[in-house]
Formats: C-alpha cells, sequence, structure tokens
C-alpha cells in the first residue's frame, strides 16, 4: 500500500514510518523540516484521511475475510451485546422509587441509588415520585385565576350528622406514595380512589358527630378521626398511599338556614354568658353564706359554753352556800340578807326612817327624790315647838343627810308611803 507523503522519502512498511522519517518528535511519520519541501513552521495536525486508511487496514489483518467472515460477525455481536447489557444500568433518584417489571409484571421496588436490571425488552423500570405530596379538594375546587372565590360542591360537601341535621363541609386531603409498586398495580386510578374513600370516610365520621360540636370545639376530632379511618381503608386496599393531613376549610350549616342558624347561636352565647354570671353570683355568695352559716355556730357553741360554766358557776356557788348554810343558819341568813340589801339599794336616792317616829306622818319630798325631777317650791310649814329629843330620832334621813318630819295634817291624799324597817 503506497503512502501518500510530502516530502518524504520512498516507502517503508504499511504501519511504520517511511524511510528517512524517523526523525524525533514526529508521532505522524512526518519529516520535521516542514510539509510538502519546504522548511521551518510548527508541529502540523494530523491527516484524518490517513488515519482512515490505517484504520481499515487494522481492521482488514484483523479480518481477513471482511465483515461477512465468521471472525467478523462475532465481533460486531459482541460489541453489540456489550452495549445491550450495559443499557440496564439506571438510577434511582433520592425522592423516587424504582419499580422493576419483567415482562410486564410487577418483580421488585428499588430504593434510591445505582441500580442494575435486565435490558429491554426483559425488564423494565418506573420511577415515579415518592416524596411529592399530592392534594385532593372534596366539596369545593379551588379558583384557578385570582381574586375568585372557590366553587362549592353541594353533592360533595353536604352532609347528615349524628343529630339528623345537615352540614356543609368542604376538606382538603394530603397524601403521598408509600409503596410504588401498590400504587401503580394495586388499585386503578388512584387519585379518584382517594377522593371516593375520603369523602366515604368523613361522611361516617360526622354521622357520628352532632352539629354543634362539628360546628365548633371537634373541628380537630373530625380532622384526626377521618384521616384515620380514611388511612385504614386505603391500606385494606392495598394502595400503597400515605395519608398525611386531613384539613377543614370550612363547616357551616347550609345556606339557605344560614341566618337562623346564627340566630340560634347568638341565643346559646346569650344564653351561656347568662349561666357564668349565675356561676360567679353562685360562686360568691355561697362561700359568704357559709362562712356565715360557721360564725352563727361558733358564736352559738361559744354562747353555749359560757352559759354552761357560768350555771355549773352558779351551782356551785349555791352548793357552798348550802354548805355554809348547814353549818350556822343565823350568820348565813343574815349575810345572805345585808347582801341582796346592798345589791338592791346601791345606787339609788335612799330616805332612812327610824322605828321612834310613830305618832307623826313624815313628809317625804318624793317628786325631789325622783331623778331628773324639778324641784316644786314647798309650802311654809306652820312654826311649831321644838320637839323632844325622843322625838328628834324620828327624823328622816335620805342618803346620809337627815331631815327634820314636819307634822302633816292626817289627810290620806298626803299620806307618804314609808320605806325601809
Amino acid at each position: 500500500m503506497p503512502w501518500n507523503n510530502q516530502g518524504g522519502g520512498g516507502g517503508g512498511g504499511p504501519w511504520g514510518p517511511p524511510p528517512g522519517n524517523n526523525g524525533p518528535g514526529n508521532p505522524w511519520g512526518r519529516p520535521q523540516g516542514g510539509g510538502n519541501g519546504g522548511g521551518g513552521g510548527g508541529p502540523q495536525p494530523p491527516d484524518l484521511e490517513d488515519l482512515l486508511r490505517r484504520s481499515q487496514d487494522r481492521l482488514r489483518r484483523a479480518m481477513p475475510g471482511g465483515f461477512g467472515s465468521g471472525r467478523g460477525v462475532a465481533l460486531v455481536v459482541g460489541v453489540l451485546g456489550l452495549i445491550w447489557l450495559a443499557s440496564g444500568i439506571y438510577r434511582v433518584e433520592a425522592d423516587e422509587q424504582g419499580v422493576v417489571m419483567r415482562f410486564g409484571q410487577w418483580t421488585r421496588t428499588e430504593q434510591p441509588g445505582l441500580r442494575y436490571r435486565l435490558p429491554s425488552p426483559i425488564e423494565t423500570v418506573l420511577l415515579p415520585k415518592v416524596t411529592r405530596v399530592n392534594r385532593i379538594e372534596v366539596g369545593y375546587r379551588s379558583s384557578v385565576g385570582g381574586g375568585r372565590t372557590d366553587r362549592d360542591v353541594p353533592d360533595e360537601s353536604l352532609m347528615l350528622t349524628g343529630d339528623e341535621n345537615i352540614i356543609d363541609i368542604d376538606f382538603t386531603v394530603f397524601w403521598v406514595i408509600k409503596d410504588a409498586g401498590n400504587f401503580l398495580f394495586k388499585i386503578r386510578e388512584p387519585e379518584v380512589t382517594v377522593k371516593k374513600a375520603a369523602e366515604s370516610a368523613m361522611r361516617e365520621v360526622i354521622g357520628r358527630t352532632d352539629l354543634q360540636p362539628a360546628l365548633t370545639e371537634a373541628r380537630q376530632q373530625i380532622e384526626t378521626s377521618t384521616r384515620q379511618l380514611l388511612q385504614a381503608m386505603l391500606d385494606e386496599y392495598q394502595a400503597g398511599i400515605e395519608i398525611t393531613q386531613v384539613q377543614l376549610q370550612k363547616a357551616d350549616p347550609p345556606q339557605p338556614v344560614i341566618d337562623a342558624f346564627n340566630d340560634v347561636q347568638r341565643a346559646r352565647a346569650d344564653r351561656e354568658r347568662a349561666r357564668n354570671e349565675a356561676e360567679a353570683y353562685r360562686n360568691d355568695i355561697i362561700p359568704r353564706a357559709r362562712g356565715e352559716a360557721e360564725r352563727l355556730v361558733q358564736e352559738a357553741s361559744a354562747y353555749r359554753e359560757q352559759v354552761v360554766s357560768l350555771a355549773q358557776g352558779d351551782a356551785d356557788r349555791f352548793r357552798k352556800v348550802y354548805e355554809a348554810y348547814a353549818l350556822n343558819k343565823d350568820v348565813t341568813a343574815k349575810r345572805m340578807y345585808l347582801e341582796t340589801m346592798e345589791e338592791i339599794l346601791r345606787g339609788r336616792n335612799k330616805i332612812i326612817v327610824e322605828g321612834a317616829a310613830q305618832n307623826v306622818v313624815p313628809y317625804l319630798p318624793l317628786n325631789q327624790l325622783a331623778p331628773n325631777a324639778t324641784p316644786v317650791p314647798q309650802q311654809q310649814a306652820p312654826r311649831q315647838a321644838p320637839a323632844s329629843p325622843s322625838s328628834n330620832q324620828g327624823g328622816a334621813r335620805s342618803g346620809t343627810q337627815t331631815q327634820p318630819l314636819s307634822s302633816l295634817p292626817q289627810n290620806s291624799s298626803q299620806n307618804s308611803s314609808m320605806s325601809g324597817q
């Protein structure tokens, strides 16, 4: 095979450099002194046509009979087989699961990483996203453009409560793929299945709940119960779906009766307020009443103890007096008389009439002796002879003073009382 060398000498072997072109640093077998007989210049680029001819020569030496020979066919088949086997290498991303099917039948599920399957058409692989959160709306459809309200779907939102009232509920279900194989091959139309199952679960939960709790404090309980029931249903179906959240969007009475229902709610709120006020009043008045009752009980107990103690003291004193009286009756009787008279006459105006004045009627100024009495002027008594010494002993003494007694006519209307003996 001749060489198409420019600026070179005669030919050599088909694979070796031409004679006379053995200069160092020339990997292409060309002279260092420049092509086309010229000199100077840098290294020349490789001749593609020359490279192609060399490759053809090498291929002819490897397969002397050409591609039609058995050796050539085997080589081609081997290369194609290697390429076909290498096509089975694939990668599962972190948010995916690899579902491997052999001749269309699900055989296994691969986790994220570099995996291998038998090349097509023996095995194929599906890579669904398992971390993407899917959303299903029940009872309403959210607006597509901004500024528009959501569209209500009464066939899905109207439900019957446990106390036979109608409630309008809109809710949203959020779910992810838990098992990609079950999700792809165990159920048909997964979104429709989840939606129907969610509506059924919500109707069952609402059917066990009264209207008033469903509208107020039982919303969280309804969401939790619906999610648990829906998850149990999907697990029974082997749907390969995990419910992450059930969120109530609206829970109201039906639109035609919402005004009347609001009136009822306000009345209930007023009733609850009045009840709270009554409870507050009761909590205020009952402790005070109980405290007052306890105080009265304590006072009564103290009074009882006082009376009992006084009675016991009087009884003991009487017993002591009786014992003293039994020992000496005269002395005890006189002492009792003196103590009694002292108690009676203490702090009072007193007139003492001695027993010697027996023949005259004493004049007692009772009006002057009365407390806070206005003094009455006395008439001038007729002058009489001085009384005998014996008659002076019958003078009257008021308090610590002694007054002479004047004779008065013995008139029944002017007689005065005599006090003391």
